[in-house]
């Protein structure tokens, strides 16, 4: 009913194949596949992850990748590329939405069915100025994706959480208030949400209301708890960094109501992937604290899933 998979970045230094392969062999049904330019300079935090060339997308690469696909019995749940379009710097907000467009385009050759990303934000300015420039920029992506009939999957999370992303944050989709804007301006039902439950525990809203709301936007899960720590958020207040106060866990390890969750899930009849996706920092020494990430994460799940496919 519900197709668990993982988010490739976490398995950075490995080959499609490979990753396909380990999911085949622990038992998730499908991965979310980074697809970031192979010559970008990005250095965050698992960003710059690159599994699919899609630049390079020619017949023999796609009937390989078909081949590692069909032999795992894994799919790929997206294509995933987390840039910021909306960048003030006109030339990078440019090449971010130019790649973006060919991640589409990629996903469509593979017949793919989802692309997820962020809107992106410049953080020097507000929520109004954003929005006047997301209706510019984003209608024209939008259209690519209608015309390769592959849906759009926009991540909630605020993308605050080191210094140069101070005072907004540079991902625009922060909040229901945001979303039905975003709605309004764009209201393609390809245009929908890749929803993360843990950025709303660290923004103090509740996480499952929104499944409820933005059923018909739910095109990606993403499974990642969220631990805030009050007595750090009492002495820092909510101005602070986000991550003087709290911290990206496992799911099951942080504040998410997962049981509520998953009853919220399935009470709108959601039937498509969730994806675990590792950024618990507690587990980033060495491969095997990655991989014992990744099999936690499916062993606290699986008790919400019932007879799927793990």
């Amino acid at each position: 009913m519900l197709q668990l998979g993982f988010n490739s970045a976490i398995l950075a230094d490995f080959g499609l194949e490979h990753i396909l392969q380990f999911a085949n062999n622990h038992g998730f049904s499908c991965v979310e596949v980074m697809c970031w330019p192979v010559d970008n300079a990005d250095q965050r935090r698992y960003a710059g992850v690159s599994h699919i060339d899609v630049t390079d997308l020619s017949k023999k690469k796609m009937a390989e990748i078909r081949f590692t696909l069909e032999e795992t019995k894994v799919f790929i749940s997206a294509l995933g590329y987390y840039p910021n379009p909306l960048d003030p710097d006109p030339l990078k907000s440019e090449f971010y939405v130019e790649h973006l467009k060919t991640v589409i385009r990629a996903a469509a050759k593979l017949n793919i069915p989802t692309v997820t990303t962020f809107i992106g934000r410049d953080p020097s300015r507000g929520i109004q100025e954003n929005l006047r420039v997301f209706a510019d920029v984003w209608p024209g992506v939008v259209k690519v994706a209608e015309e390769c009939n592959v849906k759009l999957a926009i991540e909630n999370c605020p993308m605050f959480f080191t210094d140069d992303e101070w005072p907004g944050g540079k991902n625009l989709a922060i909040s229901p208030a945001v979303w039905d804007r975003m709605f309004e301006i764009i209201p393609s039902p390809i245009f929908g949400l890749n929803y993360d439950p843990s950025h709303m525990i660290w923004q103090m809203m509740d996480e499952v209301k929104p499944i409820y709301a933005y059923k018909e936007r739910l095109h990606h899960i993403h499974l990642k708890d969220a631990k805030v720590y009050k007595e750090k958020l009492d002495r820092v207040g909510i101005m602070a960094n986000p991550l003087e106060y709290h911290s990206p866990k496992l799911p099951g390890l942080g504040d998410v109501n997962w049981r509520s969750f998953f009853a919220a899930l399935t009470d709108v009849r959601y039937r498509g992937p969730v994806v675990i996706e590792v950024e618990d920092k507690a587990y980033e020494s060495n491969l095997e604290d990655v991989r014992t990430a990744i099999l936690t994460s499916r062993n606290y799940v699986r008790q919400f899933l019932g007879d799927s496919d793990c």
